[in-house]
């Protein structure tokens, strides 16, 4: 027997335990219902003393009854709830429950019968009428399908909320663990590139490379202060990317303009930390930056989107390999935090990326 087995029959026969005051209390309740049901058929009657006597039996019978019928149906369902559940085989379940519980019922409503027609001395062992004890169970049978709709009811709906509890934790926790993961993609990733731009300036100036370092570092503490957040201020991500405009102003000089759009007052809203950075870092990355031809950049907002545009004039040659993290982390992470997605359109002069601001509501 499995340990989840173990814990599964342990936690039966403590629920049994601590629910049997709850069974009895229930069952005295449906006995009770039962008397005053065969009270209301001939109330004259059961005033006498001898119908004082038929109440009492009645509610004793109907007590033995319930108690039984209802013990039974619950342990069916505990049985079943260890081989099979109703979410993966409903229909196997049912039939099997079904099929156990009427005939369980049976069974023990004809021992009943028997136990009391003999015990009241309605006849000896010598005279059995097995028909008449067969017509007895029909009552019994009638109430045991009523219990049975009850108990596979709740059984059912015990078990989808349970199954979709667990759905719904599965699913936030896969959620959580692929943005962590996405987030975690930038730290390295922003890391690698600024480290190759480096790599490449320190050959060509050292006092601009020596500037670049510092800038550099200032820049990486950013870095490593977001990358836990799910979301930063608008103003603060325009610091940044200002921030990191000026940085790749040292390595291109004339080949690169930029301007940034948005007034202090207006930098309202919020979206995923670095999303500006990966979307310059694509567009410095992919197009040419000269002085012949210099690369513009323009940052500005319209209405509940921030708008990035850059001129469009691809390198003919692209000497720095793509790694494919840029556009699709930021579309990823706008699945997990907006209904909103990024907008990119793509024209002969222009390659223009609309991000929406997200709004967090108090």
């Amino acid at each position: 027997m499995t340990e989840e087995s173990i814990s599964l029959n342990k936690r039966i026969e403590k629920g049994l335990w601590v629910s049997m005051p709850k069974f009895i209390l229930i069952n005295i309740g449906i006995a009770t219902i039962i008397t005053v049901i065969n009270i209301s058929f001939n109330p004259g009657y059961y005033l006498s003393s001898e119908g004082i006597g038929e109440v009492f039996q009645s509610f004793i019978f109907g007590f033995i009854f319930s108690s039984a019928l209802s013990f039974g149906g619950s342990q069916v369902d505990f049985f079943f709830d260890k081989k099979m559940s109703w979410i993966e085989k409903p229909a196997k379940r049912l039939i099997l429950t079904v099929i156990t519980y009427m005939a369980y019922t049976f069974v023990a409503s004809y021992i009943i019968v028997f136990g009391i027609a003999y015990f009241t001395g309605q006849f000896t062992l010598d005279n059995i009428p097995w028909r008449g004890i067969g017509q007895g169970t029909e009552a019994p049978m009638i109430f045991a399908f009523i219990f049975m709709a009850i108990f596979t009811t709740r059984s059912w709906l015990f078990e989808w909320r349970k199954s979709a509890i667990e759905a719904e934790k599965l699913r936030t926790e896969k959620i959580s663990t692929q943005y962590q993961s996405l987030k975690n993609q930038l730290n390295p990733h922003f890391l690698f590139n600024s480290l190759n731009v480096l790599s490449n300036l320190v050959y060509e100036d050292a006092d601009r490379s020596a500037e670049f370092i510092q800038k550099l570092s200032k820049i990486y503490r950013y870095v490593l202060e977001v990358q836990q957040e799910e979301l930063v201020p608008l103003s603060q991500e325009l610091s940044f990317a200002k921030n990191y405009l000026e940085l790749q102003k040292l390595r291109f000089e004339d080949g690169l303009a930029y301007s940034i759009r948005v007034k202090e007052e207006d930098a309202k809203g919020q979206i995923p930390p670095l999303s500006l950075q990966l979307l310059l870092e694509n567009a410095i990355k992919h197009n040419e930056a000269s002085r012949n031809n210099p690369l513009f950049i323009d940052i500005f907002k319209d209405e509940n989107d921030l708008i990035v545009s850059n001129t469009y004039q691809p390198k003919r040659v692209q000497h720095e390999e793509s790694t494919g993290i840029g556009l699709k982390n930021i579309d990823l992470r706008y699945e997990f935090l907006s209904s909103r997605k990024p907008i990119i359109v793509n024209s002969e002069d222009e390659f223009v990326v609309r991000l929406p601001l997200i709004e967090i509501k108090a």
